[in-house]
This record gives C-alpha cells, structure tokens and sequence, in this order.
C-alpha cells in the first residue's frame, strides 16, 4: 500500500486532486446528515425546554438570503426538528444527536463530523440552531456562488480556527482521510504532500495559508471545489417529498 502511495505522491495524481480529497469526506457526512434527518427515530428523550418556532416570516427570510425556496425551508425545518428531538428537545443539533444519527451511537470521535459540525456551529456555543442549519447547508447549493464555497473550504482547513491554514493543519487533514479510507503510508509521504502543497500555495512563503493565498490557490486549481456542492439541494421538496405540506406561505411565482 505504502508503494501505490509513493507513486501517488510522484505525479499520479495532481495536487489539486490530492487535496480535493479532503473535502470528500466532509461532502460525505454532509450527505449523511441529510439523510439522517429524513430517517431519524422519534425522540428518546424529552425535555421541558420549549423549542423555538420558526415564524412565517423568519421562513421567508431565510429564503430570500439563501437559494432555497420558502417551501424547501419548511421542508428542512422538518427535517430539522426530528434530529433536533433525538435525545435533547430544546430546538437544537447537539453533536451527540448528530453521531447518534450517523453512527448509531453518541460516543466516539471522528475529525469530519467535528469539522462539520463546528462549522456549521457558526455561533460556537455548542449546538447548531435553525438558522445556522439553513445557512451552511446553502454552502452546498448548487446556485452558491464560488467564493462563499471557497470561504468555507478554507475554513475547513483551519482546524484551529487561526485565519491561516498552517502545516500541522495539513497533515492532520491528510492522516485523518488516510485513516478513514484504511490507507497507511510513510512519514515521508505525508510530508511531501505537506510541502508541495505550501510550495504551491504559500505565496509569501511565511510558512503560513492565508485566505489570499488560498484564494489564488483555489483559482489556479478550480476542481478543489468540486466536492463542495450537493446537487439534490436544488429542490428538496422534490428530493423528500414526504416532507411537502399546506403551507400558508407561498412560493413567488417565477418572473
């Protein structure tokens, strides 16, 4: 295995195929959570905290700031909702409610599902409301723009949440695919692709990926994003249409 890796790390595969490995993983558990809330169990436990509502208005706010319809957001509340009640019903994804949901279990530890989920904790206090839900889901809209994709790519690599993606980042990323994919490779190997990708990347050569840096980067090598899209999101209701119902708010007719 460690040979193929070797030949891997030569010129069998370009950088930018190498490094968008990284984000198929993430794409990976992304797709799962979807899925997840479509299948999820009801509620084990229940709580006294009552769970926020979504208001008509908020629902047609959020579909005017994001690509999805008014009627693809109150799909998704409903999805929401159901992983949300999994263990604790207070309106909101603990990451135990998301391993729970993926794995089975709510004990263990996996980099993905914590990169995604600390991301898409965009408020960083511990669990994932609505809103939050909405907006990083959109992130994968087929109709998102590139720069918002790049801006979350980026972020996916600070794991220390630094503003620069640096070395150590790197390789955590690398060994934690490698492990996930049940491949075992030298020191040296992770290495090399550790340095030709700062060789590449680095502009300044501060040791050190800054978001202009990355930006560049990502222009030189557009097929980096290319496992930043899902593109069943363009229409949801199509995609779970258990989850279409009466709404008193109505979708603007197309111009």
């Amino acid at each position: 295995m460690e040979s193929a890796w070797g030949s891997l790390a030569s010129s069998s595969l370009s950088l930018a195929e190498k490094l968008c490995a990284a984000f198929f993983p993430v794409i990976l558990v992304v797709d799962a959570v979807v899925y997840a809330l479509a299948r999820c169990c009801e509620p084990k436990q229940r709580s006294n905290v009552r769970s926020p509502r979504f208001g008509f208005r908020d629902i047609e706010r959020l579909a005017e700031e994001t690509e999805f319809s008014v009627n693809e957001v109150e799909a998704l509340n409903e999805l929401f909702k159901k992983l949300s009640r999994s263990i604790i019903d207070d309106g909101s994804i603990h990451k135990e409610e998301l391993r729970l949901a993926l794995f089975k279990t709510p004990l263990g530890e996996n980099l993905f599902l914590d990169r995604v989920f600390d991301l898409f904790d965009q408020k960083r206090n511990g669990v994932i409301d609505f809103e939050e839900f909405v907006r990083s889901l959109n992130v994968f809209h087929p109709q998102t723009s590139p720069d918002v994709k790049q801006d979350f790519s980026f972020k996916l690599y600070d794991l220390r949440q630094t503003g620069f993606i640096e070395r150590e980042e790197v390789e955590q990323m690398v060994a934690a695919i490698l492990k996930e994919t049940n491949l075992d490779i030298s020191d040296e190997v992770l290495q090399h692709v550790t340095n030709k990708t700062f060789q590449e990347a680095d502009a300044d050569k501060d040791g050190k990926i800054n978001k202009e840096d990355w930006k560049a980067f990502v222009k030189q090598y557009p097929s980096l994003l290319n496992h930043m899209t899902l593109p069943y999101l363009r229409d949801v209701t199509a995609r779970f249409p258990s989850f279409i119902f009466n709404t008193e708010v109505k979708d603007p007719d197309p111009a």
